[in-house]
């Protein structure tokens, strides 16, 4: 992945507000349990629903049951928005993450990503790869519905300080 180019937009920040570098961006980025994914129905209307995802090879992947509302959005308009954070008002960093989804179906990529799941959170997500998709499975068998998986082309990533506020674009 290239490096973005870096900019602090003054008009949101504190007249003497600093860049947020990415490194501090994708250190929240890789470190974040919980995004919130917002996508767009087919009829326009927005969809938000609350996603583990994760940051790997430079990217950030997400996964969605084929039957889900995002899974359904994703098939019309691929361009989504990620966001992660606090919700504290004197510290913190909030990051917007702005990009399109690509579906991932090469099987090896797939067992990459599922072993990078399975080293998160308290290892809930083991998934078993087959035909392009993640599948939940227990000693018995493997569950029937398909999991797609998604990657982010990144677009435009903003980190938002606060206490000591400061508004800084990524841009990819």
């Amino acid at each position: 992945m290239n490096e973005p180019i870096t900019t602090l937009d003054t008009r949101y920040s504190e007249p003497d507000g600093v860049v947020t570098s990415w490194e501090q961006t994708r250190r929240v980025l890789e470190t974040a349990e919980l995004f919130w994914l917002s996508t767009v129905r087919t009829d326009g209307r927005p969809h938000v629903t609350p996603v583990v995802a994760v940051w790997h090879d430079g990217t950030i992947h997400f996964s969605s049951a084929d039957t889900e509302q995002k899974a359904i959005n994703l098939r019309g308009n691929p361009h989504v928005i990620l966001t992660t954070g606090c919700n504290r008002w004197e510290e913190g960093l909030d990051v917007v993450v702005e990009g399109e989804a690509v579906r991932i179906t090469d099987h090896d990529r797939l067992e990459q990503l599922a072993r990078v799941w399975a080293t998160r959170w308290d290892g809930r997500w083991q998934y078993l790869v087959r035909d392009g998709s993640f599948y939940h499975h227990d000693e018995h068998e493997v569950l029937p519905d398909s999991i797609l998986v998604f990657s982010v082309k990144l677009t435009k990533v903003f980190a938002f300080a606060k206490g000591h506020f400061s508004h800084t674009r990524h841009q990819f």
